[in-house]
Parts: C-alpha cells; structure tokens; sequence
C-alpha cells in the first residue's frame, strides 16, 4: 500500500522561508515521481511542481516559479519542497503525491494523472 506523509507546515510571515517534506514509509520513493499540490480556501487543487524519478528533472508552475525548489533524497525516501519569499497567497494545505511519471501542463502538475496522495500540511503565510 503506497503511503505518503506531508510535514512541516506552519504559521509563517511574508517574506519568509519554510519548508515541507514528503515521506514515503513502506515503499521506495526512489520508483516514483513526486508532486507537490496546494489547496486554498475556496479554491481548486493546484498543482505546484514535480520531480520525476528517472532523471531528477523538475517542472514548477508559473506562480512558484523562482521561488520554490523541489528535491529528492531516495536514500532518505523524502521528498521537500522549499519556499521561499512566502506570500500570503501561498497559504494553503499542501499535499504531496506520487506517480509513476511527471504528467504536468506548463510545468503545472496535473492532479488527476497522480495515484497515490498523503494528508496535507497546513501552510499559513499572514502577518
């Protein structure tokens, strides 16, 4: 059963850094692509960026793009998402998901292609 645990959100102020991980207990994360999916209140699911797991290439929405990273540590089967230059517009639950391939639309993940999801982790960006 492929399981996938998101952590380290929390309340931050604008400007500010913050990181998320993805880990994957019980399977390898190395087999996989990892995306990573922001849901604000109100709104639709949206996808942020991914990385694929042949080649390590990552796509990142146009909203993130220059200010969020995505890595991945197989070794450690963690997967990150480091944000910076936080906005409030950036608040929202954070998932993470995996899937066998990077299916993405201008660097835009696409949610629907990805088969297996964690719980998310509240990311709050307000001063």
């Amino acid at each position: 059963h492929v399981q996938l645990q998101a952590s380290g959100g929390g309340l931050v102020q604008p400007g500010d850094s913050l990181r998320v991980s993805c880990t994957t207990p019980g399977f390898s994360l190395g087999h996989y692509a990892i995306g990573w999916f922001r849901q604000a209140p109100g709104k639709e699911r949206e996808g942020l960026s991914c990385i694929s797991d042949s080649d390590g290439r990552t796509y990142y929405a146009d909203s993130v793009k220059g200010r969020f990273t995505i890595s991945r540590d197989n070794a450690k089967n963690t997967a990150y998402l480091q944000m910076n230059s936080l906005r409030p517009n950036d608040t929202g639950v954070y998932y993470c998901a995996a899937n066998y391939a990077c299916i993405e639309i201008r660097g835009s993940p696409v949610d629907r292609h990805f088969a297996y999801w964690g719980q998310g982790t509240q990311v709050t960006v307000s001063s």
